[in-house]
């Protein structure tokens, strides 16, 4: 019985005391005790305008400039290979020859038949119309000629197929053929690659379709710990969006005069992309209720309004904010703890004060 009486005062006593304090002013939500005239110190900022900034992130692949590789025009027994893995070759060199005895003896018959056929036709068109040929012979004459001719060029292409030319300048690869080998039209003999320039290909997610365009940069890391990063040109953007993986391709040059990177690479691709013009305050401005984001606005009459706004992005320190908020709009940066809709608030010069990063200051006071 004593002790529930001594718990019946304590609890007595606690109330009491609450409701001494409640009544000083030092419930919850009040300040802290002063009196509703007290000036308060509080700082301002002023909403800016700021573009969205995304950086996407993407794994590219390197393509040389020009790559293909290389297959012999025609089938033979090859007889000398003019190359070795890692040649820098020029376009038109020779890099790998057939047997072309028979060719050869080919084109000299159809040199031989070419030069009868010429002197025929030479006889011919001296005689002129007093001989004794008919019309016939005469053009029997000069479709053996042109005949003759055509044989003679398609001897010689045969020929010429025998070996095996560099497309264009570049850097040739490994082959696995050696003289002696015996080849087809469809036997792999090297790949050339003109690695100058590379060709980085990433893809891109589509709710960014528009948003990157050709010429803007890119930085590349090479996966290879070794090699430096680099900045690269958008130069080619894919027409289409792929439904399978909902991305669309892109792909960016980087310069390989020194011959530092190798086609087939793998890179790390950054993309910053430029979205839409939205308003920045500082991220200790906004404040987070049960209805969601808002700031403290002082307007025109130096009174405070709370905003709602929509946090769209946090960038170092800042945050970028949708809603009815426009640059140059004075935002309680810090003091929001001591705001209510439509306190009044006077402006302090802010040469007043030891801050001077604040842009304002003011002095909050009851309404």
């Amino acid at each position: 019985m004593r002790k529930t009486m001594i718990v019946v005062l304590l609890l007595a006593a606690a109330a009491l005391a609450g409701w001494i304090l409640w009544g000083s002013g030092n419930g919850p939500g009040e300040d802290d005790g002063r009196p509703a005239d007290t000036p308060t110190t509080i700082t301002l900022t002023e909403a800016v305008a700021a573009v969205e900034r995304t950086r996407v992130e993407a794994v590219g692949s390197a393509e040389a400039r020009r790559s293909v590789t290389l297959f012999a025009p025609s089938a033979g027994e090859v007889v000398a290979v003019r190359f070795e893995a890692g040649d820098r070759v020029g376009q038109g060199q020779v890099l790998l020859e057939l047997d072309a005895r028979d060719q050869r003896l080919a084109l000299e018959l159809a040199e031989a038949n070419l030069a009868d056929a010429r002197r025929t036709w030479a006889r011919y068109e001296r005689a002129g119309e007093s001989a004794a040929f008919t019309e016939t012979q005469m053009d029997a004459a000069r479709i053996a000629l042109e005949q003759a001719r055509i044989a003679r060029d398609r001897a010689q292409v045969a020929l010429d197929d025998r070996t095996l030319e560099a497309p264009f300048d570049g850097i040739i690869g490994l082959t696995e053929i050696d003289p002696g080998d015996r080849i087809t039209i469809t036997t792999p003999v090297a790949t050339l690659d003109d690695r100058s320039t590379l060709l980085v290909r990433f893809e891109i997610p589509e709710a960014f379709l528009g948003q990157i365009d050709i010429g803007d940069q890119v930085r590349l890391s090479p996966w290879n710990a070794g090699s430096p990063a680099t900045t690269a040109t958008v130069v080619d953007i894919d027409s289409r969006v792929d439904p399978a993986t909902r991305t669309f391709t892109a792909r960016a040059r980087i310069d390989n005069s020194e011959d530092r990177w190798r086609p087939g690479m793998g890179f790390e691709v950054a993309v910053d992309l430029t979205g839409r013009e939205f308003v920045s305050v500082p991220e200790l401005a906004l404040q987070w209720g049960g209805d969601g984001a808002y700031v403290w606005v002082i307007d025109e009459n130096d009174r405070a309004r709370r905003q709602p706004v929509s946090l769209v992005q946090r960038t170092a320190g800042s945050v970028l904010l949708g809603g009815d908020l426009a640059p140059g709009d004075r935002v309680v940066l810090e003091g929001v703890q001591k705001m209510s809709e439509g306190r009044s608030v006077e402006v302090v010069d802010p040469a007043q004060l030891e801050d001077d990063s604040a842009l304002q200051a003011t002095r909050a006071r009851g309404p």
